[in-house]
């Protein structure tokens, strides 16, 4: 398995997925061109961004003392890194997608902290970032792991417009892909896109294991995982939620710290393979009306 690190920022050379279209033009965002795979009829345009009550990106500067995590995680991306670090402290502030108080921590327990997961991904690997809110883990780590196809997978349209416009203005868009929709319409391909699956589905605070796995198990492929980003519960959330885990098709749930000796504190995740895939359950059968068997004739 690689480590993070890449080529300079800008397009990486990566394969292109059936539906991600390369930039014809960086940087200059043309919303008609950059929509979500797939676009409700309810979409509602981005709030307007006033300059004069933008935050400082000065917030959003590495602070020295966590310069040596950032180049260990991002390699030579760092300067992408940062210009996303950016993004998240003015624009997502002022979306709501970043709280104001969160802007002066977004390196270290945002950016390091989902890079540190790029160490549990194969390489060349497919991944889907269920509930990817602002970007985060997934496209931190298309950041530091441009080898990643990345899809973001986000429901809300504020997100999602969000999420369009980082991925054009950090020059991803021939790896990264959004796709507007819940888990469920991901997986059953409800939304007309077709179903998705990846190798690996990453996801951060979304929701206790149980129901994360529910939703996430069904989009990884037999023999992918799924990678949830945990805090301090991790072990207690695998001990309750074991059996519906397994009765999803997924193996023992694995507890597992990520850049020890890198961050501190290591980021924790809860990693389950698809060992079996588990189809819906069968409709019962109606029940037989009162009268009982018709009689022959």
């Amino acid at each position: 398995m690689d480590g993070p690190g890449g080529t300079p920022p800008g397009p990486s050379p990566v394969r292109p997925e059936p539906n991600v279209t390369p930039d014809a033009a960086p940087p200059a965002v043309d919303p008609a061109a950059a929509q979500p795979l797939a676009m409700d009829s309810d979409a509602v345009p981005s709030p307007a961004v006033d300059s004069d009550a933008a935050p400082s990106p000065a917030v959003a500067v590495l602070p020295p003392e966590l310069a040596g995590a950032a180049r260990t995680l991002f390699g030579d991306r760092i300067e992408l890194a940062a210009a996303y670090a950016e993004l998240l402290a003015t624009d997502g502030v002022l979306r709501g997608l970043i709280g104001p108080r969160e802007a002066p921590r977004i390196w270290d327990r945002h950016l390091l902290n989902c890079a540190a997961v790029a160490e549990r991904i194969p390489q060349g690997a497919t991944v889907l970032d269920v509930g990817s809110g602002a970007g985060l883990p997934g496209l931190v780590l298309a950041i530091a792991r441009p080898d990643l196809t990345v899809t973001l997978i986000e429901p809300l349209a504020r997100r999602t417009s969000f999420l369009i416009e980082a991925v054009q203005h950090l020059g991803l868009a021939k790896m990264v892909r959004v796709f507007r929709g819940r888990a469920d319409e991901a997986a059953s391909g409800a939304t007309g896109v077709g179903p998705l699956s990846g190798d690996v589905v990453t996801a951060r605070a979304v929701a206790p294991l149980d129901r994360l796995s529910t939703w996430c198990l069904p989009l990884a492929v037999r023999g992918g995982r799924l990678i949830a980003l945990k805090g301090a519960s991790a072990a207690d959330e695998v001990a309750e939620h074991a059996q519906t885990v397994a009765r999803l098709g997924g193996g023992e749930p694995e507890v597992h710290r990520c850049g020890e000796g890198v961050i501190d504190p290591p980021t924790t995740v809860v990693e389950i393979v698809r060992e079996r895939m588990v189809g819906p359950g069968r409709p019962k059968a109606a029940k037989r009306s009162g009268g009982g068997r018709s009689r022959r004739r």
